[in-house]
Parts: structure tokens; sequence; C-alpha cells
């Protein structure tokens, strides 16, 4: 999706401006960002993945992993930030509601995890984790949710970057 298109999504679906990218912040030491993607409707998730990429182009280096599913992002995310490597990780999901309540409590479990992952260790973890309320896999709604993580990707992107700044200047 061409970044025009994005903006243009922003204003139409969520009804806001477009959101512009942060002034790319300087950082004395290169950054390093884990990305963690779950495989469930990987196709659609791509999608955020790419433009949650482009969103911190140069600024950061990314290094990919994928899980089966979001119930196992918190796990990883706590094991990558554990090494030190990594100065911030993203989670890309999609937590499906299949008609029964589990959804709920999935999405309560991975939000939660990913919490407690982030203040155990310092490093912070940011969500793009997504419980769509009406889920289909109708040609028209799957548009409307590849336009909406494209959206979520880019905001994702911008806000660890913003957080990074922040966190650094914090520890300045």
């Amino acid at each position: 999706m061409q970044l025009s298109r994005s903006r243009e999504i922003d204003q139409k679906i969520l009804g806001h401006p477009p959101l512009d990218s942060p002034s790319a912040p300087h950082f004395a030491l290169p950054m390093n960002i884990a990305l963690i993607s779950a495989t469930w409707h990987a196709d659609l998730l791509a999608i955020a993945a790419g433009s949650c990429k482009e969103a911190i182009g140069s600024t950061a280096t990314t290094t990919d992993f994928t899980v089966p599913g979001a119930l196992e992002i918190p796990l990883l995310a706590q094991t990558l930030a554990k090494t030190g490597k990594y100065d911030a990780v993203i989670a890309i999901g999609l937590i499906v509601d299949g008609g029964i309540y589990r959804h709920e409590f999935v999405a309560d479990a991975v939000i939660s995890g990913m919490m407690r992952v982030q203040l155990d260790t310092g490093v912070p973890v940011f969500s793009c984790v997504l419980t769509p309320q009406h889920f289909d896999e109708s040609e028209e709604r799957l548009s409307f949710f590849r336009d909406h993580l494209a959206i979520k990707g880019r905001e994702v992107g911008n806000a660890c970057l913003k957080m990074l700044d922040v966190l650094a200047k914090a520890k300045a």
C-alpha cells in the first residue's frame, strides 16, 4: 500500500487527520527492535509488519520472529528482552472471535503478559495485537482489515520510536 493511500485511509476510516511519521530521533547507539508476528492470518499481519518497518525506516534495525499464535507472543517477547540484544519488542497478532468467549481470555492473557514482560525487564513491548469485534473473510472485510492493519503497523512503529526517544532522554 502506498503512503498516500494510507493517509487517505486514516482520514476516511478513522476520522482523523493523517498521522505523520515523527521526525526521526537520533540515537547515540544503533537501536535494535525485535518484531514478533503470529502466524494465524499471516498474510494480513505481514501488512502491519511492512508498514511498521516503513515507519521505523533506517532509524533502527529490526529482526523478525514468528510464533504459532498470539498466545505465544509474551513468552518469546520475554526471552528476547532478557537477551539484552533488543531495545524494544513489537508484537503483531490478530485474535479473532470464533463465536465463543475464548478470544477475550486470550486477548487479556496476551496483553497482560506483554505488560508484565516490559515491567519485569525494562524493555518496552509494543502491541499491534488486534481483537476485531467482527471478523469474517469476505473480500470487503478483508480489504478493510488490510487497510486498518497498515495504519496500525505504522502507528506502532512510530510509537516505538517515540518511546525509545523518551527513554533515551530519561536515562541521559
